[in-house]
């Protein structure tokens, strides 16, 4: 029975030294805030009422920028973790669609029974289970299947049973609670529900709506840095990714759509499988894009030449390192 968030611990392997060039590029954590609010990723905490569309675009009003994207549909009574992107940082959303989520839940029995019985038929629940998504749901009715990672009861009240969830991407704790009670022959239903984690934002990192007026407030009037401690790099939402670190060399050929071959590569992180997801990085940390691996991170280690990955999405800006490959 997995009791545990899934994490993601990862050894960085050295395949190749180097150094980078400090006059091109920034580590993320140097950015300004008006480079922030082009590439950076807010953790929201998403009040109950409004839709997550509509709770994003008064973050957008807020922060007079052009363009801003959430990952991770949160209906509107539901609140908590609601990760919203910034401009370029729109780009890197998609990796959401794939991270486990933390829930807490209010779910209503239709009828009381035991509490011994309550935590036995939940155990039930703990591991891969089958769910046909609710009919509120934008996606198909079919069976999927998904993980719960875990399933804590927290307290039971007459027919209210308070519980924490741990799951893979894509469960519907509406459909979770119907099933328990389906299974109890009591009946139930999703009372209330807050999103606690979502990857690795978690609900005590998360900034409410009047906290980002407030400090983009006092940024405008006084240059006040407490926007800083809200805007997040928008390399946050990766570092659950497996990285692969390459030369200053190779960043603008793969800004402007190359693939990364293998004398670009320098370090590579362990548990990389063909077909993943990872993240091309800069020796400073930067994000410079999506691709699909290639090869392993045994096969990166140990072969000399060859494409590694194919780059399927550009998050770095073009021209941001000199375009030593144009030439």
């Amino acid at each position: 029975m997995n009791q545990q968030f899934p994490t993601y611990k990862r050894k960085r392997l050295i395949k190749a030294q180097a150094q980078t060039n400090p006059h091109y590029g920034k580590p993320p954590l140097q950015r300004t805030i008006s480079e922030l609010l082009q590439t950076g990723v807010i953790n929201l905490d998403k009040p109950s009422g409004p839709t997550s569309h509509q709770v994003t675009a008064w973050a957008k009003n807020i922060l007079n920028i052009h363009k801003i994207g959430h990952g991770g549909t949160l209906d509107p009574k539901v609140t908590g973790v609601l990760p919203i992107a910034l401009a370029t940082a729109t780009k890197t959303l998609g990796i959401l669609h794939h991270v486990s989520k933390e829930y807490v839940c209010v779910m209503k029995l239709h009828q009381s029974t035991s509490e011994i019985k309550i935590r036995e038929t939940c155990n039930h629940f703990i591991g891969e289970i089958t769910q046909i998504p609710p009919r509120e749901a934008a996606v198909k009715r079919q069976k999927r299947q998904r993980t719960i990672h875990y399933l804590h009861i927290l307290e039971i009240k007459g027919n209210k049973v308070l519980f924490k969830v741990g799951c893979q991407a894509g469960t519907y704790i509406r459909t979770l609670c119907t099933d328990i009670g389906k299974k109890l022959g009591t009946g139930g239903h999703m009372d209330e529900l807050r999103r606690t984690k979502s990857g690795l934002f978690t609900e005590k990192d998360s900034h409410s709506l009047q906290n980002i007026l407030d400090a983009y407030y006092f940024w405008k009037k006084d240059s006040s840095q407490e926007l800083k401690k809200i805007i997040q790099p928008m390399e946050a939402l990766l570092d659950h990714t497996a990285s692969i670190i390459v030369r200053d060399s190779a960043i603008d050929a793969i800004c402007h759509g190359a693939n990364l071959a293998m004398p670009g590569v320098l370090q590579v992180d362990t548990g990389i499988k063909i077909g993943d997801t990872i993240i091309i990085k800069s020796l400073k940390g930067e994000g410079i894009a999506l691709a699909k691996s290639l090869m392993s991170t045994r096969d990166i280690i140990q072969k000399d030449k060859g494409i590694v990955a194919d780059t399927t999405r550009v998050v770095m800006k073009k021209g941001t390192y000199p375009s030593i490959w144009k030439n």
